[in-house]
């Protein structure tokens, strides 16, 4: 397979195999991580079986990081990035640990969703860094290889924590332990990832150059860092229209998903069956996470004969015919098919859009692109849960909304389109000096 060549190709480079080990220890841990989230916050009988609970749930896992995320740009940008990803993993494996604790004591205590919150906001900050510090492990030429593979192998990687942890929950007794033994493996795996980091030098994956400024007056200055950062992208072109791309199809995605929780519980199965809803979630999940996997062949194979930007657009078609399925039913087995092809879109888009940002980024303004990235990403989300609340049924299934869903979806094409025809898909020469004051 081509996929495989692409990734022995990448793996020549040793920096590259560090980083990539590094992603993979960490993201299995996600996954393990999430899966005891999900179990506790939208698959208990008594949790989430509205439109309008499954939302608050996004929010309030969400909507902090998307005020927190400002900030990890400039720190990135700032602090060595390897440093980051060794202490980032150490105190998130700490904080999970206490969050499995509390957990086993009182499974309905507060200090577990403020947990969640931190430990996950560290998650949003640890896959800046990787993608930030990317191209300080290989040649520019093998970036659009790099983004095909490594995010997605991420998400391989989060899948079968989560199945892991799926695995574990139907082996174990129902009870707050068994999500607590899944957050306890993923503490393990945040360790290893630490210890992963250490195989790296500290000043291996960036940034360049130094800021003589001190930290206090550098946060300070996060508005206005921020401010030059959307500056230059938009200067740039290329970046800015791919992130509003992707935020939009973060925000249409977001809904469909939480559209497919409330069918999972409400439709396919029997509501007051929680484990059930869960098992049929899992199995549209994993066919969704297969659509990625084909990304992972497609994109690379796309990329040998069109841009990227053309790539997004035909990505964001598949998108809407995968809309335009659920408009039609959500019954098994088209909704699997549509599962797939929104996995594949969106996975397909989000390589294009990352190759994109990195290649037309300079190392400066890199941290910054990616905060900015994520800070969409979450924004997104949290908006797709308000629109949710308010137009899903209880159900999750609206043949109204999803017939929207599919129409945004092509205007959305056209609009990038638009935006990008006349610009090079090559980089840039970049003046500094226009975007450092």
């Amino acid at each position: 397979m081509k996929v495989l060549t692409d990734l022995k190709i990448c793996l020549q480079h040793e920096k590259f195999r560090k980083l990539l080990a590094i992603r993979l220890i960490s993201q299995t841990g996600d996954g393990m991580f999430q899966i005891g989230l999900a179990t506790l916050f939208f698959f208990n009988p008594q949790n989430a079986t509205t439109a309008g609970g499954v939302a608050l749930a996004f929010a309030v896992l969400l909507l902090p990081f998307t005020v927190v995320g400002p900030f990890a740009g400039p720190l990135l940008d700032r602090w060595r990035r390897r440093q980051v990803l060794y202490y980032g993993n150490l105190i998130r494996a700490v904080f999970t640990l206490v969050l499995a604790a509390i957990m086993m004591i009182s499974p309905a205590h507060w200090a577990i969703y403020v947990l969640a919150l931190v430990t996950l906001g560290i998650n949003r900050f640890l896959l800046a860094a990787l993608s930030a510090g990317l191209p300080h492990t290989l040649p520019q030429r093998l970036l659009v290889l790099a983004n095909s593979i490594t995010p997605t192998l991420g998400s391989v990687a989060a899948v079968l924590g989560a199945a892991i942890g799926f695995l574990l929950n139907l082996v174990l007794p129902a009870g707050a332990q068994r999500n607590a033994v899944a957050l306890v493996c993923a503490a393990v795996l945040f360790t290893g990832a630490a210890l992963a980091a250490t195989r790296l030098g500290a000043a291996e994956l960036g940034p360049e150059g130094t800021i003589s400024t001190s930290l206090a007056s550098e946060l300070r200055k996060v508005i206005s860092r921020l401010v030059s950062g959307v500056r230059y992208l938009i200067r740039r072109g290329m970046p800015a229209y791919g992130l509003g791309i992707m935020a939009i199809h973060r925000f249409l995605y977001g809904v469909n998903f939480i559209a497919l929780i409330l069918i999972s519980r409400n439709l396919l199965t029997d509501p007051t069956n929680a484990d059930a809803g869960l098992a049929t979630f899992a199995v549209i999940a994993g066919i969704s996470f297969a659509g990625n996997g084909a990304a992972i062949v497609l994109t690379p194979i796309a990329h040998e004969r069109i841009s990227p930007s053309q790539w997004i657009m035909i990505c964001l078609g598949i998108s809407a015919l995968s809309q335009a399925m659920m408009a039609v039913t959500y019954r098994i087995p088209w909704i699997y098919v549509s599962a797939a092809l929104l996995g594949l879109g969106v996975q397909g888009a989000k390589i294009a859009v990352d190759a994109i940002v990195q290649s037309h980024t300079h190392d400066q303004f890199r941290g910054r692109a990616f905060s900015l990235y994520d800070m969409l990403y979450n924004s997104a989300f949290v908006g797709a849960a308000v629109l949710a609340a308010l137009v899903l049924p209880d159900t999750g299934w609206s043949a109204e909304v999803f017939l929207v869903l599919t129409g945004i979806y092509g205007l959305a094409a056209v609009w990038f389109w638009r935006c990008t025809s006349a610009i090079s898909e090559l980089p840039r020469a970049i003046n500094l000096s226009d975007f450092l004051n």
